[in-house]
């Protein structure tokens, strides 16, 4: 495939924060060349190759598909109640061995709303109703089955802090029902899972001394991240539990996100003194409980100027997966310069999800996961006019 006369804007290399609009970002009349879904390479028309498959995108802007870093799309299907909600197993406050990619349904129609709009890498897994979640899967959103639209499985572990494990587990007169128990449930799991993994350790390095430890799954999967091979999910709300999950994260050396993180504006110094990876959102929701009173649009504005590397989310379905676009316009309309905002929806939020090197920007060797748009990409009246993820045309308005 040979995409020709394309005003490209690849995302790719490091940014200052200072305030460019498209225009300065993007590399007019240019062409990308895609052999087996990924991208060859991508130059000036004057040097394009010939004899291949031909798109003109004819001037119009051409960008890496957006990626959103934190999802519940097909885990919590579209139309459905009880019967398609998988996102909380509410029955073990501890449940890090629950796979997301065993709860999300391929068919639900989110996720062609999603390429329509432009997602072509949606990280989707359970909800925040336990303590340990369970683990969170990158997805292409297009594929005949969930196996064959994993990107990286497992690619994070959920684990929630604040109203909603303490709610939950309130009402069933069962532990946790303060902050407190909350931390050290957790706290309790990863000593546990230290202690399991070396003793693992200890039997593969002299098995004719030691007895073999029985298999426990639950402490399995926490391996991974005691290794820092796996991103912590960290969801919390409110300024005190983020300060909560900072601190349990220095205390076992944890590979992190802040995810939500509605009130870290007010503590933003904090979080780039802790150098805190943050995935911000939802973003077009109203106030719906207690933790979200402090919800501010113009947070990620104020992250970004204090050099807080910033994703933004949707949280699908509480803000619907294909109007991520639409969350980072509002963003950038609130003081968030255009060229984070962009990023944010792109290379900023495949480095929070770990698959940066797949996804993210336009660049040789990544995945030829491409969007065109009809105009600019926070234009209201802009649609986009092709999705193509692994070099395969997945949507088309039939516009070009």
């Amino acid at each position: 495939m040979l995409i020709i006369n394309a005003n490209i804007l690849t995302m790719a290399g490091d940014t200052k924060h200072c305030d460019r609009d498209i225009a300065e970002l993007t590399q007019p009349n240019s062409y990308i060349l895609v052999t087996q879904g990924k991208i060859k390479e991508i130059g000036l028309m004057q040097d394009c190759p010939t004899d291949n498959e031909v798109i003109d995108a004819k001037g119009r802007l051409t960008m890496p598909g957006l990626v959103d870093c934190h999802t519940h799309i097909g885990i919590t299907e579209d139309s459905l109640g009880f019967e398609g909600d998988d996102a909380n197993e509410l029955t073990d406050p501890v449940t890090p061995h629950l796979r997301g990619i065993d709860g999300i349904n391929h068919a639900d129609r989110s996720f062609e709303e999603a390429r329509q709009w432009g997602v072509t890498t949606a990280v989707s897994g359970p909800g925040s109703g336990n303590v340990i979640c369970g683990q969170f899967a990158a997805l292409k959103t297009y594929g005949r089955s969930v196996d064959e639209m994993i990107l990286k499985e497992p690619c994070a572990l959920k684990i929630a802090f604040g109203e909603n494990p303490k709610t939950i587990y309130h009402e069933k007169n069962h532990t946790p029902s303060t902050r407190m128990a909350t931390a050290a449930i957790l706290r309790e799991q990863l000593y546990k899972a230290k202690e399991y993994m070396e003793a693992w350790q200890d039997y593969e390095q002299d098995n004719e001394e030691t007895d073999r430890p029985e298999y426990d799954i639950r402490l399995e999967a926490l391996i991974p991240v005691l290794k820092r091979e796996l991103i912590v999910k960290m969801h919390a709300h409110r300024a005190d539990d983020i300060l909560t999950a900072i601190r349990l994260a220095r205390e076992f050396n944890l590979r992190y996100t802040i995810d939500h993180c509605t009130e870290g504006h007010l503590i933003a110094e904090l979080l780039k003194e802790q150098s805190v990876s943050v995935i911000l959102g939802p973003l077009l929701t109203d106030r719906s409980k207690t933790e979200l009173r402090n919800q501010n649009i113009e947070a990620p504005g104020i992250m970004t100027k204090q050099e807080i590397p910033v994703a933004i989310m949707t949280d699908h379905p509480c803000v619907p997966q294909q109007y991520l676009l639409l969350c980072a316009a509002v963003a950038a309309r609130e003081g968030m310069p255009v060229e984070d905002a962009l990023r944010a929806i792109t290379i900023n939020a495949a480095k929070a999800a770990g698959i940066e090197e797949r996804v993210g920007s336009l660049e040789a060797g990544k995945d030829a996961d491409i969007i065109v748009f009809s105009g600019h990409p926070f234009d209201y009246r802009t649609k986009v006019d092709i999705t193509i993820i692994n070099g395969k045309v997945v949507y088309s308005r039939g516009a070009l």
